[in-house]
């Protein structure tokens, strides 16, 4: 357990978010190593996975209710240096873990044809998109039990051992990658079906290597056979914190569904090229991540030992550092936008799409910096509410003007892009006023 309500904050944000951000530049290896190969696939086969895998959004939204309900309420714990309770919420998000993933797997091979089939933009983006989730399916089950365990040891204070087991995860995803995919060695290749298998071993590498630390080494929190019996009252406690929080991602999902809607009347290369510049964006977006993902952990410590100037000292170093991050990582893929997906795929037009994209929502990086550090104060401060208030109000300001947008003469998906930049700037903004509205409200000295 490492105490943060004592030392310099910059230090403890600076000590937590490097491992994550260097276990995040790891996941892009990931990214990257799956876009090549799947690239290579042809644009039905990018579009395919890349329509299929918003269901990560569905996914994310839930490992998060979890999530950011065990890291708060065990950070909070930790700083009334209340042990017991820690423990008593890692055995229960351990055992909501378990149900939540047997209900997955239930719905998602029960509704993933329909899914799909709605979103792609043809038979061959359909069929492609199918064979690699439900080959991924396990793999996403599994998140379930690497997220509360790593949650829990990241309101501990405790980051490397999450980053060493997503390392290797990353590793041996990267390794079966071109063996189960282009049949490197075995002559064997499986396309986009290899690409599921791959990603759900890793998965399963991570859940063994996570279970064996906290059986061996974690010493703070563990496994407790007595405390896994489900309490509704701490799943209450975790849920009243984590369900805004999903939803934020749900809505993530709901948005990007909506432009694979939109945006199937371009055909399976517009698909692609936007399944290609998110990716891209997905990995440019980590280190912000990194920075935000520090922020339940070091200021909802100081939140539970009544630290309140430490709380807010936490919000403005880390809000900084992380747009600073994004700017300059906005810089670097604006300059070009194409070097970026080239090597990704061999179709122009393709890369063109991409291109375009990523030159437009490259302004959205320091907004989106922003967004993420405000929705990690809220999670310390115990309250995440009001960010779900301001990822919601996109429906408003994004959802339907796209809409109308695409019924209006000489619409292109330029305007959608133009759109979101907007949007998400006026979402910032939103986030950290409300930001300062709860830190007003909740950082009271008696």
């Amino acid at each position: 357990m490492r105490d943060m309500t004592e030392g310099p904050l910059t230090g403890h944000i600076i000590a937590m978010a490097a491992p994550m951000a260097v276990g995040m530049l790891v996941q892009t290896l990931y990214f990257v190593v799956d876009l090549y190969f799947i690239g290579h696939l042809g644009d039905a086969a990018l579009a395919g996975v890349s329509a299929a895998g918003i269901m990560i959004y569905i996914v994310m939204a839930l490992t998060q209710a979890l999530g950011v309900g065990a890291v708060t309420l065990i950070a909070h714990a930790v700083g009334r240096k209340d042990r017991e309770d820690a423990n008593l919420v890692f055995n229960q998000s351990v055992a909501l873990a378990g149900a939540c993933a047997a209900a997955l797997l239930v719905l998602g091979y029960g509704f993933a044809g329909a899914f799909v089939s709605t979103l792609a933009a043809d038979a061959a983006t359909r069929d492609l998109g199918l064979a690699y989730l439900y080959w991924y399916l396990p793999g996403l089950a599994l998140q379930f039990a690497v997220v509360v365990m790593a949650s829990a040891l990241r309101g501990t204070g405790i980051v490397k051992p999450a980053m060493v087991t997503q390392g290797v995860s990353v590793l041996v995803n990267t390794a079966l990658a071109p063996v189960l995919i282009a049949g490197w060695g075995t002559g064997m290749a499986l396309g986009v079906a290899g690409a599921g298998i791959a990603s759900s071993i890793a998965v399963i590498v991570s859940v063994l290597l996570l279970a064996a630390y906290f059986l061996r080494l974690e010493h703070y929190v563990g496994f407790n056979a007595a405390m896994l019996k489900p309490r509704l009252a701490v799943w209450r406690r975790m849920l009243d914190l984590g369900l805004p929080a999903g939803g934020e991602f749900l809505l993530m999902f709901v948005y990007m569904a909506i432009v694979y809607w939109l945006i199937r009347d371009f055909g399976a290369a517009a698909q692609a090229g936007f399944g290609l510049g998110s990716r891209i964006t997905t990995a440019f977006f980590l280190p912000a991540m990194a920075v935000a993902f520090t922020v339940p952990a070091v200021a909802g410590q100081n939140f539970g030992a009544g630290r309140y100037d430490r709380v807010r000292e936490t919000f403005t170093r880390s809000a900084l550092i992380g747009a600073a991050m994004m700017a300059m990582l906005a810089l670097i893929v604006h300059i070009d936008p194409a070097f970026m997906a080239r090597p990704f795929s061999r179709d122009p037009e393709v890369v063109a799409f991409a291109a375009r994209f990523l030159e437009i929502v490259s302004w959205n990086f320091v907004a989106t910096g922003l967004i993420y550090t405000c929705s990690g104060m809220f999670q310390a401060l115990g309250n995440t509410w009001p960010s779900l208030l301001s990822s919601a109000s996109r429906l408003l300001t994004f959802a339907v003007p796209a809409v109308w947008l695409s019924h209006q003469p000489g619409f292109t998906m330029d305007h959608v892009w133009y759109l979101s930049v907007g949007t998400m700037t006026l979402q910032a903004v939103a986030s950290v006023l409300l930001v300062r509205w709860q830190m007003n409200k909740r950082l009271v000295t008696a």
